[in-house]
């Protein structure tokens, strides 16, 4: 084993958990937007 295993190991979970929190983000906007849609066609927009 190397030395820096463990540090790769570290920023490969860091990016992994920064990459499932900004497709849950981008999930969550896309869910909203999508949702806004479809109040605003069925006439329940302001």
């Amino acid at each position: 084993m190397h030395a820096s295993t463990p540090l790769t190991s570290w920023r490969r979970r860091l990016l992994w958990l920064a990459l499932i929190w900004a497709g849950s983000v981008a999930a969550l906007g896309a869910t909203a937007y999508a949702l806004r849609l479809i109040m605003r066609a069925i006439g329940m927009s302001t």
